[in-house]
């Protein structure tokens, strides 16, 4: 289960409930790009489709199988379906710059090809992912939020 694909979506167990992600793309250099669906279910809906192509809960890069398996987690792949329009383009990832003193000095802002920096976020580059490979306990953490 650790060679997903762009397209795929897991299905995690999450307490009682069901969460669902799709792998989005590949980067060479990282592990994959995951976007979590919005909602935590009771069961699996009849129409998974429906499901990827509404909200975003949150968008991860994360070796989903290795890190849901170190975790502990229960998984399962239900499918694969054509990722959103709105999720076709590379997302782009923030990550702060700090000082000696853990002070934040500026922002990258990477596409996935190259890096671009700003030293106050706007309100959507506030929104980004943050560049960072999430453990899986962190991912289960964040979707049970």
């Amino acid at each position: 289960m650790t060679d997903l694909t762009p397209g795929e979506v897991v299905e995690i167990e999450v307490g009682q409930r069901k969460a669902y992600a799709q792998i989005t793309h590949y980067h060479s250099s990282y592990p994959p790009v995951v976007r979590v669906l919005d909602g935590l279910l009771d069961e699996r809906p009849s129409d998974i489709g429906a499901l990827v192509a509404g909200e975003t809960q949150f968008i991860a890069m994360i070796p989903l199988g290795t890190a849901l398996k170190r975790a502990g987690a229960s998984f399962e792949i239900v499918g694969n379906f054509e990722v959103p329009a709105a999720h076709r383009d590379f997302p782009t990832f923030r990550m702060p710059i700090r000082d000696k003193k853990g002070e934040i000095i500026y922002w990258w802002l990477w596409d996935g090809r190259g890096l671009s920096y700003d030293v106050e976020l706007t309100e959507a580059q506030d929104a980004l992912p943050l560049r960072e490979v999430m453990t899986g306990k962190r991912f289960l953490e964040l979707i049970a939020a």
